[in-house]
């Protein structure tokens, strides 16, 4: 009997896991846009503040020699210069705020989601602990397209916030519940990686299983104090690939240190750090913007024949 309810609980992580990528896949593979001739990016993470309420075994945060809680803040200036960018570009993709801290902790959330939802679709990634019924109605009044609320704490979590939800008065499907309870036997319900090299919990694949990536084809995260990340796998913030209060998003987005990145890995080499330091699997999404910067990169060589 214990097999037999391992083996469902495991068909149910694998099945949320497939739901939540064919979700992304969607946002991210039917958004592609071009801009001066070259793809721009879909999918935009957001670290609005450097601190969690929570310390998960499976997240870096959980190590404060690695990601230590700095309470460090994004302020509207960045926001505003963040959309205005976008709006340069003919942004379509999405914004979502996640990054390494809990975006439900900035006093100003409301206020950003509603100025981003000007240019993009807008996600909030919470661990709910903040939330009640009139703070998801605020949400949606603000613009927001979409909550996912991670449970981290057990099956009881889905009736708290279904009831909220319904007591808030908004759409059924505005809220996305992501059961995070599993354990670590089930890797916690999650697809886990590394975070290059930071973590090794669970089930995790071996380094170079992996060697294409697409992150840096249609993915940046952007950190709170604006500088561009190659990808959300990036936890010690070791490679910034410029500062958004100092140059436009696609000045950074088609500048000498995202092409290189982006060149190699479209190559299937994983030969800089921290991109050799990581286990994830990069080429889950945008596989349309990869084929996209391909052909660019081909063209452009051939015509230096």
């Amino acid at each position: 009997m214990k097999n037999i309810q391992s083996f469902k609980r495991t068909k149910k992580v694998n099945k949320q896991i497939e739901i939540n990528i064919k979700r992304r896949t969607v946002i991210v593979d039917d958004k592609l846009v071009y801009f001066k001739g070259v793809p721009i990016p879909s999918w935009i993470e957001l670290s609005l503040i450097d601190v969690c309420n929570r310390s998960c075994s499976f997240c870096p945060k959980s190590d404060p020699k690695v990601a230590p809680n700095t309470y460090q803040k994004m302020n509207m200036t960045l926001i505003e210069k963040l959309t205005s960018d976008l709006k340069k570009i003919n942004y379509k993709g999405s914004v979502v705020l996640c990054g390494y801290g809990e975006p439900m902790l900035h006093k100003d959330i409301f206020q950003i989601c509603n100025k981003l939802a000007e240019v993009s679709f807008v996600e909030v990634v919470t661990n709910g602990d903040t939330l009640k019924s009139k703070t998801i109605k605020q949400l949606y009044n603000s613009n927001v397209n979409k909550l996912l609320i991670s449970l981290y704490d057990g099956p009881e979590q889905v009736t708290k916030f279904k009831k909220m939800q319904k007591d808030s008065g908004v759409p059924e499907d505005f809220v996305i519940l992501r059961e995070r309870w599993f354990g670590a036997d089930k890797d916690f319900g999650l697809k886990l990686t590394n975070r290059t090299g930071t973590i090794d919990i669970g089930n995790q694949d071996k380094l170079e299983t992996f060697t294409y990536c697409n992150y840096p084809s249609y993915s940046v995260l952007i950190d709170w104090n604006g500088d561009l990340f190659l990808c959300p796998q990036d936890w010690q913030r070791r490679i910034t690939t410029g500062n958004m209060m100092q140059s436009s998003l696609f000045e950074i987005w088609t500048g000498k240190a995202l092409t290189k990145y982006r060149k190699d890995l479209l190559s299937g080499n994983r030969c800089n750090s921290p991109c050799s330091e990581c286990n994830a699997e990069g080429t889950v999404l945008g596989k349309s913007h990869a084929k996209a910067w391909n052909e660019i990169y081909k063209t452009n060589e051939n015509l230096k024949k």
